[in-house]
């Protein structure tokens, strides 16, 4: 059945023609699309397109230690002075979730090649009410991602940390480590980071001289003991300290 326009109520026509001039926006005006593609974009993109940015402007060392995750390496200035000798490429985010590093380990993980991968992520992810087991698979997967490109490439885990700013999710934290320290153990090439009874006190409190003042990320003490605790796991320095 054909209808025409002239058939068409005043109403009817109001709706085909805004419609008829939406599409001819989206026609004549790509940029509104491309705007609402942007919009769509991940809340981390512009964080790891600066990486890309700065990997174009200088290269990225090879065979370095790759440090990825989140707030507690991104905040890590004194990386260099703390590890020195050791050639590492430090791509923290802050804010960062497991499943945000699985979502960018094409970019900001895979193309390093990197000898040693150290992840530092899980501690944002209890915060916002995700489960251990969520953070657990969230983790694996990440770790497929990797292994499907560097079958052997060893990857160090360090455990959430109990700082006291969120000791409130103390336990959720315990049992975010535990899963994953227990999948860890049946794994080949993984490798278990324990810092977190190293930074509480005899009486099972967090240290309060390990933070900065929103006692929820490490100060220079604190990475000095994350030096000293996961050491053993970088190998003998590659350069020579001046």
């Amino acid at each position: 059945m054909n209808i025409t326009l002239q058939r068409l109520g005043p109403f009817a026509l109001r709706a085909v023609g805004c419609g008829l001039a939406m599409l001819a926006g989206i026609i004549a005006f790509p940029e509104g699309a491309k705007a609402q593609t942007n919009a769509m974009e991940h809340r981390f993109e512009n964080n790891v397109r600066l990486y890309e940015a700065a990997d174009k402007s200088n290269a990225p060392p090879q065979n370095a230690i790759l440090l990825a995750g989140d707030s507690q390496f991104y905040r890590w200035k004194t990386v260099a002075e703390d590890l020195a000798g050791y050639t590492v490429i430090n791509r923290g985010i802050d804010s960062f979730q497991t499943s945000d590093l699985v979502y960018f380990a094409d970019r900001i993980v895979l193309p390093y090649h990197a000898r040693l991968i150290v992840l530092h992520v899980g501690g944002n992810d209890v915060h916002v009410g995700k489960t251990p087991g969520q953070v657990l698979v969230d983790f694996k997967a990440l770790v497929a991602k990797v292994r499907a490109v560097q079958p052997t490439v060893p990857i160090a885990f360090s455990s959430l940390t109990p700082g006291p700013g969120r000791w409130e999710e103390a336990g959720r934290r315990k049992e975010t480590n535990r899963v994953i320290q227990d999948y860890i153990a049946t794994q080949p090439g993984l490798r278990f980071v324990d810092l977190w009874e190293a930074m509480l006190t005899p009486g099972g409190k967090p240290r309060e001289d390990l933070w900065v003042a929103d006692r929820v990320h490490p100060n220079h003490a604190g990475y000095l003991l994350r030096v000293k605790i996961m050491r053993p796991l970088l190998g003998e320095p590659d350069k020579k300290v001046q």
